[in-house]
């Protein structure tokens, strides 16, 4: 294992949230790319798990586990050092390195927000209970969030969007692992 990192399994609830980009500095300190908008998972966890760079060099090979000292902003990313990453050959190491943190580390949503990651799976089901298929991913599209959902029809996987705003989602059920929208099949 490199310096700073120490062998270990990643969680059952664990969620990719970026990837170290380079070093940071001569100190140790690194750059990291979070794959959302919003870093507070980054930020909201002292342990990340790293897994090695999936193309390109890999310098250590399993799970490590990378006990964060500090992270803050810088520029439109994050800057973080570790402990045991002292000098900037230390933190060029880690480069590519994906970032994984526990889904139970994360900050708690606000009411009537909601991560993602937590409704991919979801079944869709409109007022009348009828099923209009499960979420298979979400879009940034500028203006709004739209839920992209997949579901069979004649034997044949077809896709339907709807846009992920209060006017059209009437609830959001993560116990239930259900949304219900006010949505027509033919629409």
């Amino acid at each position: 294992m490199l310096p700073g990192l120490e062998a270990a399994e990643l969680p059952a609830d664990a969620i990719e949230v970026g990837r170290i980009a380079d070093a940071w500095g001569v100190k140790g300190w690194f750059k990291a790319l979070p794959h959302s908008a919003d870093p507070a998972a980054l930020f909201s966890s002292k342990k990340w798990f790293l897994l090695p760079a999936e193309k390109g060099p890999k310098t250590f090979s399993g799970v490590g586990l990378l006990a964060i000292s500090e992270a803050r902003t810088h520029a439109g990313t994050v800057v973080a050092s570790a402990q045991g990453v002292d000098d900037r050959d230390g933190a060029e190491a880690l480069r590519g390195a994906r970032i994984f943190v526990a889904r139970s580390s994360f900050p708690t949503p606000a009411a009537d927000e909601y991560y993602w990651v937590d409704l991919i799976g979801l079944d869709v089901v409109n007022r009348e209970g009828i099923a209009l298929g499960v979420v298979r991913e979400l879009l940034a599209t500028g203006l709004q969030t739209v839920m992209v959902l997949s579901f069979q029809q004649e034997g044949k996987s077809i896709e339907r969007m709807i846009p992920f705003v209060a006017v059209y989602i009437d609830q959001v059920d993560l116990a239930a692992r259900r949304i219900v929208v006010d949505w027509q099949p033919d629409y």
